[in-house]
Order: structure tokens, then sequence, then C-alpha cells
């Protein structure tokens, strides 16, 4: 049975699943203590998940990792649809960025979400080692949206 929890502390113990979704703990740290922390239970740990809150009204899906075992199994869509429901009415937008020309752009897309913006060279700007995602070094972040 799928059981989701909010996780408000020992946020750390879900590291090596944290990289997983963004591979540098400094940029992890940013985000890990002021957002919300969700975890995903099926039987065990399978995704876990981190929003914050931005200003006017907007949550940022800021970490969606899932074990890598059990990927392409619907748990990343379940957390999504488990998140959309729980911010509705609590802000106007739901936003996520993602590496520009990843997998990953698609899935949200297939999630609802439509593409908003592109940050040019955020990657290569913010992290201290190059970014590959499906066998291509990703440079720009693009974000995108849904409405809660």
């Amino acid at each position: 049975m799928i059981q989701i929890l909010k996780i408000t502390t020992g946020k750390k113990r879900f590291l090596p699943l944290l990289l997983l979704g963004d591979e540098q703990e400094s940029m992890i740290d940013r985000y890990l203590e002021k957002g919300e922390m969700f975890a995903l239970y099926d039987g065990g740990l399978k995704t876990v998940a981190v929003v914050s809150k931005e200003p006017k009204r907007v949550y940022e899906l800021k970490n969606l990792a899932t074990d890598p075992v059990f990927r392409r199994k619907g748990y990343g869509r379940k957390m999504i649809e488990y998140l959309l429901a729980y911010y509705h009415g609590r802000g106007r937008l739901f936003t996520v960025g993602t590496g520009a020309g990843s997998s990953n752009v698609q899935f949200y897309e297939k999630c609802g979400f439509t593409v908003s913006h592109t940050v040019p060279g955020f990657f290569t700007d913010n992290y201290d080692h190059p970014i590959v995602e499906d066998g291509v070094t990703i440079t720009d972040m693009v974000y995108l949206q849904r409405e809660l």
C-alpha cells in the first residue's frame, strides 16, 4: 500500500536518494531545510520530493527522486499527483526546473506541466562539475509550471 509521509526532521538521512535528483550536495543544502519534504513508501522507500514556497503564491518542486530500481513504475507520477493535491488552494502555481533537453521535460509535460522559461547556463554557473543526463551535457535549466 502506497503511503506518502511529510518528513520534518532528519531530512539528511535521505541524502543518497536526494543526490539522484540533484547531484551536488551544496545545492541540496540551499533548499532542504527550508523546503517541505515528502517520502513515498510502498513496502519500502521509493521516492522523495522537496518543495519550497516561493514569492507570489508559487511552490517549486526542488527535488524529485525515485530509487533507480523502482523507476518507470508510476511512483514519480504518484508523488506529483499527491503534491498537486496537497498544495491546491495554497498557491496559484506549481513549478519545477530541470535540465533542458533531458527526458525529465517529457515526464513533467505528461504530468500536465507546460514550459514557462529557460535559464541559460544555470548548470554551468551553479555546479562544480558537468551535469550529464541521458548522455547529454546539460547547461540550461528549463522551468515548467502548472496551475494549482
